[in-house]
């Protein structure tokens, strides 16, 4: 017969773990009625408590665990860089976890590593978690003592350290930077349609347009999924065929560069006549040909940021730290894929 947890109890009464612990350790805080019925469900289900996984919560382990949605992106292998560096820094070491972009990956993760093998995450969310919009994961692990500090793909509906990249500033200053370099057919190619920052980084698109006095064509807006990566020159190729365009912006790296690459089979001379723009500023931006200009995030900025955060959290557990979202500038990163000013005026 299976063990009842903590959790199921919780999920029985509809409450928090938290308020479990509580009635189950009779605070005062619960009111009676409710410390009645859970005590004595427990009672009946012989719940027990887990005082192994008790005695390895209070211990410190000095650990922190990092869980990142793929590891595919450059960028993500930037922020582990600045999360290790910092975490080294301050005596503390890192497990490394890939959630795929699953949800019930994601889940198991922090499971897994809850029972006192760590004392804090740094994470940015599953896409499929950001698709289901179900945190419940994150709120448990948290209420049971466990801090997360979430990083690029954060969500508002869990109280939780954040650090973010100033995604809508960032894309609207690119248009303008088109804009100024004579572009006015600036098409938009989003690979994150669905999750916040890539809604993000669409507003600011439309804000930009909206800034330079650009009117907003939805013909030259074009939602890929990120998971068909090794298709985008296949899906993004009739995009090209049915517009008249002189500039894409695009929310990864690699769609950015599958656009360049039609660009050039249709014709289009970069950057004379076309200009291209990605995010995330990796090794394939400065390998491809032309070289690309992206948008950096500054991905071990982001890294170091958020391990201090989580840190500074642990190590002053006594006293009362409010939560914060912490912005991270980020900076157009000029290589071949435009024109600048200079080659403007000439």
């Amino acid at each position: 017969m299976k063990k009842i947890t903590i959790k199921d109890i919780a999920a029985k009464f509809d409450v928090s773990i938290s308020t479990v612990s509580k009635a189950l350790n009779d605070s005062y805080e619960i009111s009676e009625k409710t410390k009645a019925k859970i005590q004595k469900y427990a009672k009946k289900k012989k719940y027990k408590p887990n005082f192994n996984a008790l005695s390895l919560k209070n211990r410190r382990t000095k650990t922190i665990g990092i869980v990142i949605p793929n590891m595919l992106n450059y960028f993500y292998a930037q922020v582990f860089k600045g999360v290790e560096n910092t975490a080294n820094a301050n005596g503390y070491k890192i497990i490394t976890c890939i959630s795929n972009e699953s949800y019930h990956k994601e889940v198991e993760t922090l499971e897994m590593l809850s029972n006192g093998s760590i004392d804090g995450f740094i994470l940015s969310i599953a896409k499929e978690t950001g698709l289901m919009k179900n945190y419940e994961h994150f709120e448990n692990t948290i209420e049971e003592g466990t801090p997360i500090v979430m990083f690029d793909r954060v969500t508002k509906k869990v109280a939780c350290d954040k650090v973010v990249a100033d995604d809508f500033e960032a894309v609207a200053k690119t248009v303008k930077h088109l804009k100024n370099t004579g572009c006015n057919k600036i098409a938009f190619v989003s690979t994150l349609k669905e999750l916040p920052l890539g809604k993000q980084r669409y507003k600011g698109y439309l804000q930009g347009l909206e800034n330079e006095g650009l009117e907003v064509d939805k013909d030259i807006i074009l939602n890929v999924q990120e998971n068909d990566y090794k298709k985008y020159e296949e899906i993004i190729t009739p995009f090209f065929k049915k517009n008249k365009l002189d500039a894409v912006i695009a929310t990864s790296e690699q769609s950015a560069i599958a656009a360049m690459k039609i660009a050039q089979r249709e014709g289009y001379k970069i950057p004379e006549n076309f200009s291209v723009i990605g995010f995330a500023n990796g090794i394939l931006s400065r390998h491809s040909s032309p070289k690309l200009t992206t948008v950096s995030q500054h991905g071990e900025l982001m890294g170091e940021t958020a391990a201090q955060m989580l840190i500074d959290r642990l190590e002053k557990k006594d006293q009362e730290i409010p939560l914060a979202t912490k912005v991270i500038q980020t900076d157009l990163v000029e290589r071949n894929s435009t024109k600048t000013f200079l080659e403007l005026k000439k």
